[in-house]
Formats: structure tokens, C-alpha cells, sequence
């Protein structure tokens, strides 16, 4: 379970800043509030792991690039459509970043590195896929819908989708590694 708590951190924390703006704007209906505190959560996370001497991931780099970009054209142009759309170019640019084999091995304990890294491989390209099609929705939903509609959907779905990816995952994972360590040993013996 700790390893379960862990990854799921790594991945909170990777997309904090927009699941923050949209719980925040399903809170508030403020577009600019919103936007000017995803933007800041953005920042504030790079900042702190400068300040810890961290390394700064490449998804968390996409992100703050993201996040200040589509957050300044909103707040510019006062058209929540740039906010609205960002959730899929994030998405899409996440998707393609998955499509690279061993991409999920950051939130991978040793264990599951050993025994089936065959299977997170596997994996990986499912979360590229999840993000493509969350990319697609999210389109449909910004386009076709009212803000207020869209930031329900997608606080709701982007939350449920992932957790149950997640979910999956894990329990595959580790069925499939108990099944394969218990070979292992009897192999060995």
C-alpha cells in the first residue's frame, strides 16, 4: 500500500495545478481567480523543489510551461476557451511523452521493476492512450459546453478516469508480480 501511496502522490502532484484550477473554478465560477491560482500553484511547486535541490522533472517543466502560458492568454484575451482547451494540449503532449517506453519507471518501486517491467511497459501505453482520449473529450466538452458544465465534467472525470486507471494498474501489477515472485522462488529451488 505504501507503494500505491506513493506513486499516486508523484501523479497528484504532476498534475496539481490544473486539477486545482478546476476544482477551484467549479468553487468560485471566477475565471481569473482561478487561473491566477493555478498559476501560482504552478510556480510555487517548481519553486519548492528548487528550494529542496530537487530535479525538476520533464512532465513537471510541460506543465508550469502550460499552465503560465494558456493562463496568460486567458487573462489577456478575458476568454476562458484558452483555460478551457489547455487540459488538452496537456494531454495530448502527456500522451505522446508516454508513448515512451519506460517513462513509468519514476513511479515504479524496485520490485515491480524486476518482476514486471513487461507489464508497466504495457501499462504505459494505456496511459498514453487515456490521455488521448481525454484530450478529445475535453475538446468536445469545451467547445459544446458552458463553463461551468465543463469544469463539473472534467474535475469529475479527469479525477475517476485516472484513479481508475490507477486502480486497475496496481492490482494487475501486483497480481501478475505475486503470481510471477512465487515462480521465481520455486524455480530457484
Amino acid at each position: 500500500m505504501k507503494n500505491l501511496l506513493a506513486a499516486g502522490k508523484l501523479l497528484l502532484l504532476d498534475l496539481a495545478s490544473t486539477f486545482f484550477f478546476l476544482i477551484l473554478y467549479s468553487l468560485t465560477k471566477n475565471i481569473t481567480l482561478s487561473v491566477i491560482f493555478g498559476m501560482a500553484l504552478g510556480v510555487a511547486q517548481i519553486g519548492w523543489e528548487f528550494a529542496r535541490k530537487k530535479p525538476i522533472d520533464t512532465m513537471q517543466w510541460l506543465s508550469l510551461f502550460l499552465v503560465l502560458g494558456l493562463g496568460t492568454a486567458t487573462l489577456v484575451s478575458n476568454n476562458p476557451r484558452f483555460v478551457m482547451v489547455k487540459p488538452s494540449l496537456i494531454y495530448v503532449v502527456i500522451g505522446v511523452v508516454m508513448l515512451k517506453p519506460g517513462w513509468m519507471n519514476r513511479y515504479l518501486p524496485p520490485v515491480a521493476l524486476e518482476v514486471v517491467p513487461d507489464i508497466a511497459a504495457i501499462f504505459g501505453f494505456v496511459w498514453s492512450g487515456l490521455m488521448f482520449l481525454s484530450a478529445a473529450l475535453n475538446v468536445i466538452v469545451a467547445l459544446n459546453f458552458s463553463v461551468q458544465t465543463w469544469a463539473s465534467f472534467m474535475t469529475v472525470y479527469g479525477i475517476v478516469s485516472k484513479l481508475s486507471l490507477f486502480m486497475i494498474q496496481y492490482a494487475t501489477m501486483r497480481y501478475i508480480g505475486v503470481r510471477r515472485r512465487a515462480q521465481m522462488t520455486l524455480a530457484r529451488l
